[in-house]
């Protein structure tokens, strides 16, 4: 015969948490799920931002007054890299080019850099806030593609392309065409670039002593500059003065 405790004792059912536990539970669950959704939120952002830098737009900041006054020491340019390989380049578009070679001498040379600040840098230049290898490429306006024949200058003090005079308002104010003569002939798959800061622009009129000849041939262009990003009293869309260069003809085979 049974004892009658075992008898009497209640027959448990499975277990239940308390409503405590159960919102102590949802509320870890709750934290554990906007922990990975966060996660996941910023790391699809750094992807994304990868792939367009990696392919479609990349930030460079200007170091000199080359430029001036259409860009000024320190702005933030967005350029498409889309050009050329995709979408052609055109005379009077502001182009960001690597080095042909001997333009920037010593400055081509990286310095060293801690890996913190190695990581630091790369995840600035992943987001598009940096650009780390900024210090190897240069910013020119194209004034002459493949087959041009560009002189400077005429009786009235300005370039000709193809035998046709141009103004060129993007000219910095109170700056001649050029205070260098030159008579050159585009090679194809090529561009002649100046600065609009004529009187002080290190550009293809200085550079024919190099293995490039003064031209930037397209597998070294990065893109074409459309925008002044930052900062943001300087936000602007970058003009290609069309007009200017409209009623060129077309190079002599």
């Amino acid at each position: 015969m049974a004892k009658k405790s075992e008898i009497e004792r209640p027959l448990r059912g499975p277990f239940k948490p308390s409503r405590l536990k159960l919102r102590e539970l949802k509320k870890k669950n709750s934290i554990a799920a906007f922990l990975i959704d966060t996660v996941t939120i910023i790391v699809s952002a750094l992807v994304i931002s990868f792939v367009i830098k990696s392919f479609f737009l990349r930030s460079f900041y200007i170091p000199s007054g080359s430029m001036f006054n259409t860009l000024q020491i320190n702005d933030r340019i967005i350029v498409n890299e889309l050009v050329p390989n995709v979408v052609p380049l055109e005379r009077g578009d502001v182009v960001v080019f690597k080095d042909p070679g001997g333009w920037l001498g010593s400055a081509n040379q990286t310095s060293a850099t801690t890996p913190l600040a190695q990581i630091g840098e790369w995840i600035l230049s992943v987001t598009g806030l940096s650009s780390p290898d900024n210090d190897q490429h240069l910013v020119k306006r194209v004034i002459g593609k493949g087959g041009d024949h560009i002189v400077c200058c005429d009786l009235n003090n300005r370039i000709t392309i193809n035998g046709k005079a141009i103004v060129e308002p993007y000219i910095i104010k109170g700056a001649n065409p050029s205070n260098t003569e030159f008579d050159v002939t585009v090679p194809k798959g090529s561009f002649w670039v100046m600065g609009d800061n004529r009187s002080n622009s290190e550009d293809s009129r200085y550079h024919g002593h190099t293995p490039g000849k003064g031209f930037v041939a397209s597998k070294y262009v990065v893109g074409r500059a459309f925008v002044v990003s930052w900062p943001f009293n300087h936000f602007a869309w970058l003009d290609d003065y069309a007009d200017v260069f409209k009623n060129i003809p077309a190079p002599k085979p």
